[in-house]
């Protein structure tokens, strides 16, 4: 009898081993490595009940993250279900994965009142009123209810400066804190302080300024070469030099002050990696805007618009899918386009590995496995 327990223990040692070396060497790998590069929206799912295809798809693949809309809110107890969407979702990946929503506040709130969630304000309302701790109060309430909800990533604060007026995306929607640059990094400061507490993370944007556009980057290319003024560089250069930037977002914008060539900020080298991680200092994780946005795939097929956006220095590619089906993109092809990148060495390996060392610092800092 001891010999056949002995036999027993050591199968389950063996499997269990062999399952260990299994995801190791999973782990090891371009593809997984890839995968952590990528988030991608989820649809329409918006329930358990809906969400049979997303959870196969996310148990056979390594996606590093997801991001949530509006549409993502079920309507009916939209608390709990989006609560119990995201625990599954988290099982699957093995606890893995970055779970992303705007929640800027204001006009840029997905968790609305309506759907039971509590009020916010806007980043110009707390600005003008300029009490700091009244931005920490309601940053408070979001990055609770993100902690609870099972998100942990807020594409905030918007650090844009208030520069144009008429900026239909920036300004007019109210998205800015103000003009003046100390004004920005104070209440970016008491917004980001809050979600630490809670071990949400924090994507300041819209690198290297956003706030100078008289277009909006999601229907057109928008060119700041005549309008952009240094000081837009102010709040990143404070922030990172405090130790208060957990990650970055990449502007679509065309300026030629930074860059001659025209390139848009997430796809120029100049600006990401020649601004932002040389000149500014910064070494941490880069987000890209939504890739599918017009000022890019007007101008620049999927191919190219990964090929560049990867060699600038982006860590994370996003892809809301918020389009057409015949529009979307799929996980598969865009792995399948980098992995053939890298072959080919039109992308180098050490910038996958380089990506992927930043995207694991970030997703340890707050207890995520990887």
């Amino acid at each position: 009898m001891r010999n056949i327990n002995k036999f027993i223990l050591l199968i389950i040692l063996f499997f269990d081993l062999s399952n260990e070396i299994f995801s190791q060497s999973i782990k090891d790998s371009l593809e997984y490595k890839i995968g952590q590069m990528l988030m991608f929206g989820i649809g329409n799912i918006n329930s358990i009940e809906q969400s049979d295809s997303l959870i196969e798809e996310l148990s056979k693949k390594n996606l590093g993250g997801i991001i949530l809309f509006e549409k993502n809110i079920n309507p009916k107890n939209s608390f709990l279900e989006l609560k119990s969407l995201l625990e599954k979702i988290q099982s699957v990946s093995n606890f893995s994965m970055f779970v992303a929503i705007d929640e800027e506040g204001g006009k840029v709130n997905r968790l609305k009142s309506k759907y039971g969630f509590h009020k916010t304000r806007s980043a110009k309302s707390l600005g003008e009123e300029n009490n700091l701790d009244s931005t920490y109060y309601y940053s408070k309430k979001t990055s609770q209810l993100l902690k609870n909800l099972g998100i942990n990533i807020n594409y905030a604060p918007n650090v844009d400066l208030a520069v144009n007026l008429n900026n239909p995306v920036i300004y007019k929607a109210e998205r800015s804190f103000g003009r003046d640059p100390d004004l920005v990094i104070s209440h970016a400061s008491s917004f980001i302080l809050p979600h630490r507490q809670d071990s949400v993370i924090t994507v300041i944007k819209h690198f290297p300024g956003h706030g100078s556009s008289s277009k909006d980057t999601h229907m057109e290319v928008t060119d700041i070469s005549k309008t952009w003024i240094i000081e837009e560089l102010f709040p990143y250069k404070s922030l990172i030099d405090s130790g208060l930037v957990d990650a970055i977002m990449s502007a679509h914008i065309v300026n030629s002050q930074l860059d001659e060539l025209m390139l848009p900020g997430t796809l120029s080298e100049k600006i990401i990696n020649g601004i932002l991680r040389n000149f500014l200092g910064y070494n941490g994780v880069v987000f890209s805007d939504d890739m599918q946005m017009q000022a890019i795939t007007k101008y620049y097929g999927l191919e190219q618009a990964i090929e560049k956006s990867i060699n600038a220095g982006i860590d994370i590619l996003l892809f809301s899918n918020n389009q057409l089906p015949k529009n979307q993109v799929m996980l598969d092809t865009v792995i399948s386009i980098i992995k053939e990148k890298v072959k080919t060495g039109t992308i180098k390996a050490d910038r996958i590995y380089e990506s992927f060392n930043r995207i694991k610092k970030l997703k340890q800092k707050i207890g995520l496995i990887i």
